[in-house]
């Protein structure tokens, strides 16, 4: 297998709609473990692009190593905001919103890490991701401490109930047999602004391999009743990565983005349908998503996936629905 950058530079394309203004809703930034992923990176991938905002979504990253379990979280978005404060003045907002973690089951006491959050980013925070992805498959259960039902739990939605009372979003990721799960988190928490991450993550590998139709009914027939809550968005991306099955970087040669945009349009189709473009966004979830190709190339198959809708539709799914969701600030005009 070739190495990483030299498998993705096997494959590059030259931007799409270069004049469509982007706000990526999803994406990480980190260095460990020998990889660094930090502003300088991104923006070198979202070269080429018309990209004026993103927003950084918790990944685990810089947590305290000291002091109050509960408040270790806040660590990662204090080592993000230092990071923030090297690069000099850039075209881009990156991180323009934050979106930091904090446990739900905390209930009515996720009031204090949230007020930590609001410390360190001031009105750059925007809300939590609460990660629930769970599997009774070792082979997909991930670095995430899940168990079955969490979003049914009381104390959890208790907490839930803290960030509508703030204005705040709650990005939620979980798995498509979960789904159910976040309809009834939406009933119990009507104004909560709940983001669905990665599709309502449809599973393509360990014991799902080969059952991608059965999975996509099941999918569907989720993503038709959650969108029955207003309260309810989702962002369209994630499905590069290794649990959805697609077998990307197993590929000589990385996918183009007219592969990419053909093996994603039944969902990105039934997500329309569902909520309709103003309820859903495009993520690049990179650097996650790597395993797809590059981040130039991932976006042309999500500006090919919007090319059938109408202008605005366009403009919603590519920067207006994540500016309104994450109340950004529009530093750019345009789109």
């Amino acid at each position: 297998m070739l190495q990483w950058e030299q498998w993705l530079g096997q494959h590059t394309e030259e931007p799409l709609l270069p004049e469509l203004a982007l706000v990526d809703a999803h994406h990480h930034l980190w260095d460990r473990g020998g990889h660094t992923y930090l502003p300088p990176q991104f923006l070198q991938d979202a070269q080429g692009h018309r990209l004026e905002a993103s927003v950084y979504v918790e990944c685990l990253s810089g947590y305290r190593t000291v002091g109050p379990e509960h408040l270790r979280c806040v660590g990662e978005t204090e080592s993000l905001l230092d990071v923030l404060s090297q690069p000099a003045q850039r075209a881009v907002d990156v991180a323009a919103g934050i979106v930091g973690r904090a446990d739900l089951a905390l209930g009515a006491v996720v009031d204090a890490v949230l007020d930590a959050h609001v410390q360190a980013a001031g009105t750059l925070f925007k809300g939590i991701r609460y990660v629930t992805a769970w599997d009774a498959d070792p082979a997909i259960h991930g670095a995430y401490p899940t168990h079955a039902g969490m979003l049914t739990e009381p104390m959890v939605q208790a907490g839930a109930r803290r960030l509508g009372a703030r204005g705040m979003t709650l990005d939620l990721w979980c798995y498509f047999h979960q789904l159910d799960d976040v309809s009834a988190l939406a009933r119990a928490c009507p104004g909560v602004t709940i983001v669905l991450d990665h599709f309502g993550g449809p599973i393509g590998s360990g014991p799902y391999a080969g059952r991608r139709a059965e999975v996509f009914q099941h999918w569907r027939s989720g993503v038709q009743a959650l969108s029955a809550f207003p309260n309810v968005h989702v962002k369209l991306g994630g499905l590069a990565m290794a649990v959805a099955g697609f077998g990307w970087r197993e590929r000589a040669v990385p996918p183009s983005s007219i592969a990419l945009a053909q093996a994603w349009q039944p969902y990105v189709d039934t997500c329309l349908e569902s909520f309709g473009a103003d309820r859903c966004m495009f993520e690049s979830n990179f650097p996650v998503d790597r395993t797809g190709g590059s981040y130039g190339v991932l976006w042309n198959a999500f500006k090919r996936l919007a090319q059938a809708v109408s202008v605005n539709e366009r403009h919603a799914l590519c920067a207006g629905t994540a500016r309104q969701v994450y109340r950004l600030p529009r530093r750019n005009d345009g789109g």
